[in-house]
């Protein structure tokens, strides 16, 4: 898995519309890695990182999601949820190995980094959902990688 200070990967992949999505990282950047669409924790983190996602925008920080699933599972999944950010299908694990990411029971590790200036400033491992999307914020605001203004 990347730790921080590793160069971001050039990654790209479709969005739950099967919009073609360029990654560069040099804003501030959550990319989180979760299971699966629609199973309990799963969707507990991605409504949260949705309730916050003002507060995100505010601070400049892109946000988003990536797992194994194809872009019909993630449409059902956003429009489920009224999710407004994107995921990411990454169904062949490409992303995933980008960063280091396990994937080898099927389905990809609850894993999320923090990335700006090209490279990954935070690296979260055996993250627990409820209250990550605050955590992640808090920290990057703590370690100015942004401000709310």
């Amino acid at each position: 898995m990347l730790e921080p200070g590793a160069d971001a990967p050039d990654v790209a992949a479709e969005n739950q519309d099967g919009v073609h999505v360029d990654l560069d990282f040099e804003d501030p950047t959550v990319l989180y890695f979760y299971p699966k669409d629609d199973t309990p924790g799963c969707t507990v983190e991605a409504k949260q990182f949705n309730a916050e996602l003002d507060a995100y925008a505010d601070a400049g920080v892109g946000v988003y999601g990536v797992s194994l699933d194809d872009v019909e599972s993630h449409e059902e999944f956003c429009e489920k949820y009224g999710l407004d950010f994107d995921l990411l299908a990454d169904p062949e694990g490409d992303i995933a190995d980008a960063f280091g990411v396990d994937t080898s029971e099927g389905y990809t590790a609850r894993v999320t980094f923090v990335l700006a200036n090209g490279e990954v400033t935070h690296a979260y491992e055996g993250v627990k959902p409820d209250g990550h999307a605050r955590d992640v914020l808090g920290d990057i605001l703590d370690d100015g990688l942004a401000t709310l203004d």
